[in-house]
């Protein structure tokens, strides 16, 4: 084999159509071996002769794609300050494109003796680790260039590839799960009919599977357990070809965009698969443990850990952030994807314990002419002090908004004193944007997601129901803010199932008519459940894969989803650029409260206890902010007029100052579509009855064009 030096940039496997350079850094290496691995898992090592700024590299002539490979580093095994390099371990490149094989749990995967002692376990890993793989960036990607979005046009959601793909009976079984599958007509269908823009995929970066679930017959089904920052998950290749997933992930995105849908992925770069010190050796630990991973300072043998899973990258050293940058591009470059989300984000803003706002990762987006062009969404916590940061995030981010979240679920369950904070989620959360000169589209709306209970049990259990899950009952959100509406899961209480469907409208409608940037999660149009689990993290199985199989009552409910869906796309008002201004800036007011009586809201009725009703007048001859041409927006207007009580409330319309001839276009109340262009009239100053926990909404026409 000829071997030359190579290049120390770009990292990694990159096959140039000849040859594949390699490059690894590791600045406590003393020795790196390139270990190729045949069809028959023989192995085959080469030392990278060649370092240069603790990159080591080297350049093989005639290898190319589909090549398997691994690094052994020689260095320094001393836990006390915090190195492990241990040769014995076949180790994952950290730029690997594709990624072939899961570990196997077995003992040699360790980088420690079991005896107590500061010494390496020497037992080769070989045949239980995963291998890298040499991909080929080839791909014809034809026309695919999606016009960006803006964030006000965008409806997101949340799907796992798997979960919501494994049982589409219009799928060849062999799509089912896949890629291939997420890019089917059968499933992009359903997608662009429903009025989604942008589909935001759990983890598809090459994750591990965890030893202690694998060991109670169950798996990470989510996928926050990243290994592999440039790999397509290989599970989730159809064809199960060396490499392969990388082509079909590709494909994925290109007939998703075809279609005018984005794809954001979310993203997993706070922690890796590893663990803690007690963790497999897969890739960082014996590459460079100190540089990669944030140790305890006065204990480096030990992890410091704001994640929740042992471990937290070092985000304040050069190469960790080089790596989620070139990571980020990479997928925007070469994966054309549209954005990220990105898990417990305020870990990445943790350089040193306090989350700080002008962290160097984020210094290091806002300047990038790739990562700052896309969507960049923030989970904005971590489960360190200091990490609950809705609202706090730089401008250029959006946010996960919870306290989104939390209050529509308390207001719609009934509980005292939620009105004020109900009324300024509605319209944007200005509460926690404004001040900081962000806009709507900083609050990513959203009522359920994947971590908590779907849409149908959250107002159908009132406590989590995780046996299944093996952990006695310990995981798990145990505060939901749910509501079973008078019995505790399954029932044949036709009005209890009757409030349920109902509160579902309901809290649907207040998703899709909130400013901000609304996100749905999968299945939830559809009814989906997991019988009260509210942590289904490991249950791949029925529990979590979405039912395609359609009753009548589903059915309906995809129906209605479709049309508050396309009510948002047809009409700006309810998708503004910019907060509202209220009734006192001068000019024709862009939004009016009122109460149920017609009066205009005052100060102490948003303070009163009982206060669980209330209307809105949205103006849509008063937006303010222009169209993209800088023309002028107009729009009709709206009334919201909304009723958490357990009573019917009778709301009247207001004065023909603010429009006469309205029609109702959406009734939470009734579950058959009666709204639209030929709802039912309503004169004004006429008296709208407002059935108990429902939400009615009006509309007039334009007074300008």
């Amino acid at each position: 084999m000829q071997k030359w030096s190579g290049l120390p940039y770009p990292l990694g496997a990159t096959y140039d159509g000849s040859g594949t350079n390699f490059a690894l850094f590791s600045e406590v290496a003393e020795k790196v071996d390139l270990a190729l691995i045949d069809g028959s898992g023989r192995e085959q090592r080469t030392p990278l002769a060649s370092v240069d700024g603790s990159v080591w590299h080297i350049y093989l002539p005639g290898v190319g794609p589909g090549q398997r490979y691994g690094y052994r580093v020689h260095g320094p095994y001393d836990p006390a300050r915090g190195h492990r390099c241990n040769p014995a371990k076949l180790l994952l490149d950290p730029y690997a494109k594709a990624v072939d094989g899961q570990p196997d749990g077995h003992r040699s995967l360790l980088g420690y003796r079991d005896d107590g002692s500061d010494e390496p376990d020497t037992t080769d890993s070989l045949g239980h680790t995963m291998l890298s793989v040499v991909a080929d960036p080839a791909f014809d990607w034809g026309d695919d260039r999606l016009p960006k979005r803006p964030y006000h046009e965008s409806v997101l959601y949340e799907a796992h590839v798997r979960g919501l793909t494994v049982r589409h009976p219009e799928l060849p079984p062999k799509l089912r799960g896949t890629y291939a599958g997420m890019g089917h007509p059968a499933v992009i269908g359903h997608l662009t009919e429903l009025g989604v823009t942008a589909v935001e995929l759990m983890p598809v970066h090459q994750f591990v599977q965890d030893g202690h679930l694998r060991d109670r017959g169950l798996s990470n089904y989510w996928g926050y357990n990243t290994i592999g920052f440039f790999a397509p998950h290989n599970a989730y290749s159809a064809s199960g070809s060396r490499g392969q997933q990388v082509t079909e992930f590709k494909e994925m995105v290109k007939a998703l965009h075809k279609a005018g849908i984005e794809v954001i992925l979310d993203v997993v770069y706070n922690h890796t698969a590893e663990g803690n010190h007690m963790g497999p050796t897969l890739s960082f630990r014996g590459i460079d443990n100190a540089s990669y991973y944030r140790l305890v300072d006065d204990d480096p043998r030990h992890c410091f850990d704001t994640t929740g899973t042992g471990n937290s990258l070092l985000m304040r050293h050069p190469n960790v952030l080089q790596l989620i940058m070139d990571s980020l591009r990479y997928w925007v470059t070469e994966m054309h994807v549209d954005g990220f989300r990105f898990d417990l984000a305020s870990a990445l803003a943790r350089q040193f314990h306090e989350v700080d706002r002008l962290s160097a990762f984020f210094d290091l987006v806002q300047q990038d002419p790739v990562i700052s062009r896309v969507k960049l969404i923030a989970e904005p916590w971590d489960i360190g002090d200091g990490g609950y940061q809705v609202g706090n995030f730089p401008a250029l981010w959006s946010e996960w908004n919870g306290k989104y979240r939390d209050s529509v679920r308390d207001f719609w369950r009934g509980v005292p004193s939620t009105l004020p904070e109900f009324g300024s989620r509605l319209t944007g959360s200005s509460d926690l944007y404004e001040g900081s000169r962000r806009r709507p589209r900083a609050s990513v709306n959203f009522v359920t997601a994947h971590d908590g209970f779907t849409l149908r049990d959250l107002v159908s259990y009132n406590d989590k129901h995780n046996d299944a899950n093996g952990e006695g009952g310990q995981d798990g959100e145990s505060h939901n803010r749910s509501w079973n509406c008078g019995a505790e899961g399954e029932t044949e209480d036709k009005e209890i199932l009757a409030l349920r469907a109902r509160q579902q409208r309901n809290l649907l409608t207040t998703l899709f008519v909130s400013q901000g940037v609304p996100m749905l999660a999968h299945g939830d149009e559809m009814g989906r459940t997991q019988h009260g689990n509210n942590n289904v993290y490991c249950q791949d199985n029925e529990t979590t894969w979405v039912d395609w199989e359609l009753d009548e009552e589903r059915r309906n409910l995809l129906a209605f989803t479709r049309r508050v869906i396309a009510l948002r796309a047809e009409h700006p008002v309810l998708r503004r650029r910019r907060f509202f201004r209220g009734a006192d800036t001068g000019g024709a007011p862009d939004l009016v409260w009122f109460r149920p009586d017609g009066g205009e809201m005052a100060h102490d009725n948003w303070l009163r206890e009982d206060a669980h009703a209330v209307g809105a007048f949205l103006n849509g001859d008063a937006i303010a902010e222009p169209g993209p041409h800088g023309e002028r927006v107009v729009d009709d207007s709206f009334l919201l007029l909304v009723n958490s009580h357990y009573e019917q409330v009778d709301f009247h319309v207001p004065s023909a100052a603010f429009g006469s001839g309205w029609r109702i276009v959406v009734d939470t109340a009734v579950e058959s579509d009666t709204g639209g262009p030929d709802g039912p009239r309503v004169p004004a100053d006429a008296v709208v009855p407002v059935q108990a926990r429902s939400m009615t909404i009006l509309t007039r026409k334009r007074k300008a064009g």
